[in-house]
């Protein structure tokens, strides 16, 4: 078979591939002595030199580890991007995707974006993505199948010994972290009744506010009260922040998802003739070029790029999704060239891997630290950050995304005072035990 072939495959052909050549498990981590990743085994070398030879999105990742799950058969990942300053942490995504290749390439860029946040946000843990493949024939609305998949995931997270930490993302619910909660420790955002924080939506919603605010603030109109603001995305995020909204005086709000009945659900809750909520068909992304103050991007990543910028009409983006940049060093520099204003999605939308931390060290409700990165002058607080980050990118002329990457990888390679560089020990050993080898 060709190396073109398989990453070419779909998800679904590739566990197909896994499951004929005898391969549940497997990996692809860097060679010690050169960097260049290599992949467990060498029916999978295609897969390596992919991540090889990407060089936008591949960027020192430590490890990609990967499982087929055994009952209703998913291809599973981790991706650890830096763990410098802690175990790799960030939440595991649920999606569809057409291609081998474009799912390697989303988890990459989503676990560099982890380690910018966490870095961003002074937390002592570095940066990692969980991916699931939804595959089109395991029904993923079944309650049996989702338990069954998200217990697998739990024991593929106890079997990398805690060089990653998982937690809730798109496509993932709290009742899912239940089940990735039974099979390991290695997991927050988990229910309240198991001694979790539960859903982070709603901080994350708070912290695209503070991100809003403070983007206001720069530019000499502070407040959101007679705004207008497009939101892309009603669901986990986009309906509290919706409500947030609201609840500061915008003068209207237009918003559009996907899913009708995510849309009719925020229609009839909120209630408010200022929310203008449609429907639109999947790929549909023109409330982009919608007419208001600000555009928030709230559903999936890589919306930011040459198709899109030129029709936004919006003075300022600032948005919960992830990677809304498609090609971050490109498209922040289009962006900034328009006169438009962007924060950074890694800078604002920290508040879910915030409350995951705290969550680790044990819940507490109201949470001082956690209200510190909401606090107008806290420590590594959002607005803080987001009006350096911004003054710099003023003086400087470089794009307020360049601005804060410098910070955040500049940070992220600080050890963590107590354990050091330990996630990297810990990918040394599962390499060299073969944690993918089945047990005898």
């Amino acid at each position: 078979m060709a190396g073109s072939d398989l990453v070419r495959m779909s998800p679904r052909e590739l566990v197909r591939f896994l499951l004929d050549s005898g391969i549940r498990r497997f990996h692809i981590v860097p060679e010690p002595d050169t960097g260049v990743p290599r992949a467990s085994h060498a029916a999978l070398a295609p897969l390596a030199e992919l991540v090889a030879s990407d060089r936008r999105d591949h960027l020192g990742h430590e490890g990609l580890f990967f499982q087929v799950s055994r009952e209703h058969p998913t291809l599973q990942g981790a991706f650890v991007h830096r763990t410098c300053r802690g175990q790799a942490a960030g939440g595991v995504r649920f999606w569809s995707y057409d291609s081998v290749e474009d799912y390697l390439r989303d988890g990459l860029r989503l676990a560099v974006g982890m380690t910018r946040k966490n870095a961003l946000a002074g937390l002592w843990w570095g940066g990692g993505k969980g991916v699931m493949a939804r595959d089109p024939g395991v029904d993923a609305r079944d309650a049996a199948v989702r338990a069954s998949l998200y217990r697998e995931y739990g024991e593929l997270m106890t079997a990398l010994r805690g060089c990653y930490v998982t937690a809730e993302d798109v496509g993932t619910s709290v009742e899912d972290m239940a089940h990735v909660f039974a099979t390991t420790r290695f997991t927050t955002c988990i229910p309240p009744a198991l001694g979790g924080s539960g859903n982070p939506s709603v901080p994350t919603a708070r912290g695209v506010i503070a991100g809003m605010e403070a983007a206001l603030e720069h530019a000499g109109t502070p407040g959101l009260a007679g705004r207008s603001v497009a939101v892309q995305g009603t669901g986990h995020v986009g309906e509290p922040l919706i409500r947030f909204l609201l609840e500061r005086g915008v003068e209207r709000i237009e918003a559009a998802d996907v899913d009708p009945a995510v849309v009719d659900r925020v229609r009839a809750d909120v209630a408010d003739p200022r929310l203008v909520a449609r429907a639109v068909p999947f790929g549909d992304d023109s409330i982009l070029a919608a007419a208001c103050d600000i555009l928030a991007p709230c559903a999936t990543g890589a919306v930011l790029n040459p198709r899109t910028i030129p029709t936004i009409r919006a003075r300022v983006v600032c948005g919960a999704a992830n990677n809304q940049l498609e090609d971050p060093e490109r498209d922040d520099r289009a962006l900034h060239a328009r006169g438009v204003l962007y924060v950074p999605d890694f800078l604002t939308n920290r508040m879910g891997i915030v409350t995951c931390a705290d969550e680790q060290a044990g819940y507490v409700p109201d949470d001082p630290i956690l209200e510190r990165h909401l606090a107008p002058d806290g420590k590594d607080s959002i607005r803080r950050t987001v009006l350096e980050v911004l003054a710099t990118s003023r003086s400087s002329g470089e794009p307020p995304s360049s601005v804060a990457t410098a910070i955040a990888d500049r940070r992220s390679l600080e050890l963590h005072p107590v354990f050091g560089h330990r996630g990297a020990a810990i990918v040394r050993g599962l390499v060299a035990d073969r944690w993918f080898d089945p047990p005898r």
